[in-house]
């Protein structure tokens, strides 16, 4: 069995999204000791930013008059298909920049939908899949912030209504406590918010492995 997991954050070191995606893949494997994790890191292995155009205009050229360029980005666009059809699961750490989603994950779910496998289907119809997202700050109700996450709705409408995916979602805030001195008044706050978003990725972690081996 495999478990693919995508990062999205900038960081190698000291991510809070790969904290909680690392929790998740080390209960998966906990679980099903000897299985597979392929990984993708967008955030550091960047896909090229031209590859979206590309890909999307030879959807409308003749296969025969496809240019170089055009003929890389739609093998690169049905590798990241094949990899997300072969894994029985899948795990998405994705942190909040600037109020939206980050642009390294941005431009791959647009190169993804490139591909006629996915383009308009629910090509992970029923496939559990863990999203692991973070923000800098608070954006819930009543606070200064509210309505400025631009980027949690967004991964759950692709991940869950456009690919169908059977989705956790994991969430923390306030991880710039700690680092910025204005939120130093939320550490109490931030630390509880740490803790429960840990314990949400152990307990995803256990289901994730421990629903495959119901089903298999």
């Amino acid at each position: 069995m495999t478990l693919f997991r995508l990062d999205a954050s900038i960081r190698t070191h000291g991510s809070a999204s790969r904290e909680i995606a690392d929790i998740v893949e080390q209960e998966w494997l906990a679980n099903r000791p000897g299985d597979t994790v392929e990984r993708r890191h967008v955030g550091v292995d960047t896909l090229p930013s031209t590859a979206w155009a590309a890909a999307l205009s030879a959807s409308m050229t003749p296969a025969e008059e496809h240019t170089p360029e055009q003929q890389e980005a739609v093998a690169l666009a049905a590798t990241l298909v094949d990899e997300l059809l072969a894994a029985e699961a899948l795990l998405f750490a994705v942190p909040l920049y600037n109020y939206g989603v980050s642009q390294h994950f941005k431009t791959y779910i647009d190169l993804v939908l490139t591909d006629p496998r996915a383009n308009g289907q629910p090509f992970l119809a029923g496939k559990p899949v863990v999203l692991a997202t973070v923000r800098g700050g608070a954006y819930g109700a009543g606070t200064p912030r509210e309505g400025w996450d631009h980027s949690t709705a967004y991964l759950r409408r692709i991940l869950a209504d456009c690919w169908g995916a059977d989705l956790t979602v994991i969430e923390r805030e306030f991880t710039l406590v700690g680092v910025a001195p204005a939120l130093d008044a939320f550490a109490d706050v931030a630390a509880e918010m740490h803790a429960g978003a840990l314990e949400s990725a152990r307990e995803a972690g256990r289901a994730l492995g421990g629903a495959l081996s119901v089903t298999n």
